[in-house]
């Protein structure tokens, strides 16, 4: 600690989820120095705090982090308290250095260091991995508020149960996979309306069997084919960056089993409720808004982001800023680099960049060269 109080760090890792965890396993590996940092209380609270029927559409077997498979059957499909639960086992077994409460709240550099704050809280590092995952700021369109005060408003990230709702009518916006779980479970209690066009669903029944035949191929898929690389990855990125995923679960034939009706997208609201592109006016008591979220690094004061808010990087290697680092980006490498089936691979990538960044004085120029390839 400096004599201002700033606490001193080789590598600050932010965000204590998957990601950075995954990233502190494989620097304690190489021997390096780091501390995490996460605003919740509680590891593994980032899972804790979703929807309370939430399970994981990936089985167990490939739900566990390097070093630590997941205890659960492999064609399981874990709870997301059993996840949470996981990650904070994960911690625990590999001792890694982790603080708690600390929400981040600025990141800028000064001199040859970078300082991340936290209220009135400092610490400097020669390296800031970024590790907070895009789903920070849920968005809500600019027509929420002129809806109705009646009218219970609640974004997926802080749905947790029907018990939430009033009695009446529910419009979900928006029919990603948090969408159509959502969906499934309110329409047992409630009228629903699903809103928005689905971006495609998977051909296939979810489940054991799919598990065990069918997901082998779709990992191997976005883990090896759809990646940077390859032509064809690099075609269909702009396609899936900020895009809903294809269903996966509940698909729309289950919905319209529940009595879920499919209407247009909410374009707007009329005398204080809902309306439809097609003129239509929904007379509902309640909107679940599955709209995804917005841009979730304005907290960071670094020249590394481009027109469209994206970090500019190089399979987590921030060019313009050496020592800046991120791990859990949608689409960062591959197509799994924001999934427990990919985050692994990347985190390992960046740890090693960091270890040969520190053994080489901290180069200002990139050392990607000077890494051994991917063997995985």
């Amino acid at each position: 600690m400096n004599g201002n109080g700033t606490e001193r760090f080789e590598t600050v890792v932010i965000g204590g989820g998957q990601a950075g965890l995954s990233v502190g396993y494989h620097l304690a590996k190489l021997g390096r120095p780091f501390v995490i940092l996460d605003a919740n209380e509680r590891i593994g609270d980032a899972w804790r705090k979703r929807w309370d029927s939430l399970r994981l559409f990936t089985p167990a077997k490939y739900d566990g982090l390097a070093g630590m498979r997941f205890p659960a059957p492999t064609v399981s499909f874990p709870t997301k308290d059993e996840m949470a639960d996981y990650l904070a086992a994960y911690a625990a077994r590999f001792d890694l250095p982790f603080r708690t409460g600390v929400g981040v709240d600025g990141l800028w550099q000064e001199g040859d260091r970078y300082v991340i704050s936290s209220g009135d809280r400092r610490f400097e590092a020669d390296n800031v991995v970024v590790a907070t995952g895009a789903c920070q700021n849920p968005k809500t369109p600019v027509f929420a508020p002129e809806l109705d005060p009646g009218i219970v408003q609640v974004h997926s990230s802080l749905y947790r149960n029907p018990s939430q709702l009033r009695e009446g009518g529910v419009l979900i916006v928006g029919v990603g996979n948090s969408g159509a779980e959502i969906a499934h479970e309110v329409s047992r209690t409630h009228r629903t309306w699903l809103s928005g066009k689905p971006t495609g669903q998977i051909p296939v029944r979810h489940g054991p069997t799919a598990a065990r035949f069918v997901l082998p191929l779709v990992r191997f898929l976005g883990h090896y084919v759809l990646t940077l690389k390859t032509p064809i990855g690099r075609k269909v990125l702009p396609k899936l960056v900020g895009h809903a995923a294809p269903l996966i679960r509940v698909k729309l034939k289950d919905l319209a089993l529940d009595g879920v009706e499919q209407v247009p997208r909410t374009v707007g609201a009329k005398d204080g409720s809902p309306e439809l592109a097609d003129g239509r006016v929904l007379d509902v008591a309640n909107v679940i808004w599955c709209t995804g979220f917005r841009g979730a690094f304005g907290w960071i004061d670094l020249p590394i982001f481009g027109d469209d808010g994206r970090p500019l990087q190089k399979r987590g290697v921030a060019g313009e800023a050496p020592g800046i680092y991120f791990v859990g980006l949608e689409f960062q490498y591959a197509a799994s680099s924001d999934v427990l089936v990919g985050v692994g691979r990347d985190a390992r990538y960046v740890a090693r960049h960091i270890a040969k960044r520190q053994a080489n004085g901290k180069p200002k120029a990139d050392v990607l060269g000077t890494i051994a390839p991917e063997r995985r």
